[in-house]
């Protein structure tokens, strides 16, 4: 099923992402975590596309298994700034022979590697001339990125809001935003785009912070900012694994209940592939889940 018609049929959709295992973990590795993600009967699972494209035939093959063994709908990511057109038109190919039908069209990571043999001319620079070579393929519904607190390479946010809507305009289906912590960002975020006419669904990105490296880690790749709330969290337990742990999840399922009070079309968990945590969150909200879904209050 197309995920733009699932937000057509259901509010909120509730999604979880996980990635791929390191090279030298065997795939089958994530298949436990598949089928307890499964368990909690999300109505998508994205897999990531690796830096430089380092997991994409992980990513394919996993995509694949979440939607043809475990039955569930799956998001392919797909990146593309060091890809050749005919690279990613041969991934469409594999996407599509195995019954996958959604993507999540990004740019992509510059791989770190200082050695890295990028194609020249690059091919692609933009998420947006990923998406118009995906819309000239093959019928996929697609998905785009986007960063509430602008994109850390953004200079200027109103530019950043003007590349939005260009993505949107070049037939995106959905938008799934970058994590954040503080929600009244989010809603202003929602108001700006809504001002700019971007009518597409807009599912949120919410990760559970469970150690004190992996939150200074997302601050230095994301660049989000932490609210003083958090940042309290943060400052009382960063010495204490455990009760950070549930410290950040409680966090995360608060952030959550306010999203769905305020009418979210879509939650998208970052499971960092902790199938426990994120039970832990689903059952949090089963109530509240139930009674947005079965009673259509939207």
């Amino acid at each position: 099923m197309m995920i733009r018609d699932l937000f057509k049929e259901k509010k909120p959709v509730i999604s979880f992402e996980i990635f791929p295992p390191k090279k030298n973990y065997p795939i089958e590795s994530i298949y436990e975590t598949i089928e307890s993600l499964r368990d909690l009967n999300p109505d998508f699972i994205s897999v990531t596309y690796g830096a430089g494209g380092s997991s994409k035939n992980r990513t394919v093959e996993i995509a694949s298994t979440i939607k043809n063994k475990f039955n569930v709908e799956a998001l392919a990511h797909l990146t593309c700034v060091s890809s050749t057109k005919s690279e990613i038109d041969r991934v469409l190919k594999e996407l599509k022979d195995n019954n996958i039908e959604n993507i999540l069209a990004m740019r992509g990571d510059i791989p770190s590697d200082a050695d890295f043999d990028f194609p020249n001319p690059l091919q692609f620079k933009y998420a947006n001339d990923l998406i118009c070579r995906i819309n000239s393929n093959d019928n996929f519904s697609i998905g785009a990125a986007c960063y509430p607190e602008g994109h850390i390479e953004a200079t200027c946010k109103t530019d950043d809001l003007k590349h939005l809507k260009n993505k949107v305009d070049s037939s995106v289906d959905f938008l799934i935003t970058q994590m954040f912590f503080d929600n009244e960002l989010f809603y202003n975020f929602m108001e700006k785009i809504d001002l700019m006419g971007i009518k597409v669904p807009v599912t949120a990105g919410i990760m559970p912070v469970l150690n004190i490296n992996q939150m200074n880690r997302i601050i230095q790749l994301s660049g989000c900012s932490i609210p003083p709330k958090f940042q309290r969290i943060l400052n009382k337990y960063e010495h204490n694994p455990e009760a950070l742990k549930e410290a950040g999840t409680a966090y995360a399922i608060d952030q959550i209940i306010d999203l769905l009070s305020w009418g979210i079309d879509g939650i998208h968990i970052y499971t960092m592939n902790k199938p426990d945590t994120t039970k832990e969150i689903m059952n949090s909200i089963s109530n509240i889940r139930k009674f947005l879904t079965e009673d259509k209050v939207i």
